[in-house]
């Protein structure tokens, strides 16, 4: 027990900017506990985007739609520290350079952002904002909220379990040495609770093994495997993806 409560401790450090002043130890079963917890952060940060849009929605229903979802956006934004956006500028930036591989992950380390970089953060956080206005604006069940964060993060739990570490070095391959397929595995449990109380996450944890298999042959084709920017940069693709299907099977819905 006492190692999955250090698990959960790092998975909340390390996921999100909630100040949590405990040191963990740093061993294999902690980082096996930790990326467990992974959708269960997610929930609890989901859990945070949904009570905002409660208080705005309900609590004072004059709230027009744009601010709600720029205040959605915004929590959702500073909740994670930006860390998960820095992966997916890091990635873009690399991919659009047209380099050879190593040239690649030269790129995806230096500290600088480029203009391919910027334009990715530009049209993920644009349509991350639109489909939020719409799904506020057209009275989605808040549960979409939670749900959507908490299969972000497994989508990062399982590339970090799944795919081929790209290098024998870096943030991904220390997580790695330690995880089994059992450990992706096993961060489902809290999604599928949460598919139990509402039953559109089993749609959604079908566009998010979807999603899965795409990225991965994606990122082996174009990396050769998984980094720690890699991984950051399929929680946010996997987040936009999955408002994107929720919205389309919303609008089915109430058809």
């Amino acid at each position: 027990m006492k190692n999955a409560a250090f698990g959960l401790i790092l998975a909340l450090q390390f996921l999100t900017r909630i100040p949590v002043p405990v040191t963990c130890p740093w061993t294999p079963e902690t980082r096996r506990f930790a990326v467990r917890a992974y959708p269960l952060v997610g929930m609890l940060l989901g859990g945070a985007l949904a009570l905002a849009a409660y208080l705005l929605t309900e609590i004072f229903p004059a709230t027009p739609a744009p601010l709600t979802a720029l205040v959605l956006l915004s929590l959702w934004v500073g909740l994670s520290g930006g860390l998960h956006l820095d992966g997916l500028m890091d990635m873009a930036d690399a991919l659009g350079s047209n380099q050879p591989l190593e040239r690649r992950f030269a790129i995806m380390q230096d500290p600088q952002v480029g203009s391919f970089g910027m334009l990715a953060l530009f049209f993920l956080l644009a349509w991350k904002g639109v489909l939020l206005w719409a799904l506020v604006e057209h009275g989605a069940p808040v549960g979409w909220l939670i749900a959507v964060p908490a299969l972000g993060r497994w989508l990062g739990a399982a590339s970090l379990a799944l795919i081929p570490c790209a290098k024998p070095s870096g943030l991904a391959h220390a997580w790695q040495r330690s995880l089994t397929p059992l450990d992706a595995a096993l961060g489902l449990a809290a999604p599928l609770v949460l598919a139990l109380v509402w039953p559109g996450v089993w749609l959604a944890l079908l566009a998010a093994g979807l999603y899965f298999l795409v990225a991965r042959a994606a990122l082996k084709r174009w990396f050769g495997g998984i980094t720690g920017d890699l991984a950051g940069a399929m929680i946010e693709g996997g987040e936009l993806w999955l408002l994107l299907c929720l919205w389309s099977w919303w609008q089915f819905a109430t058809a």
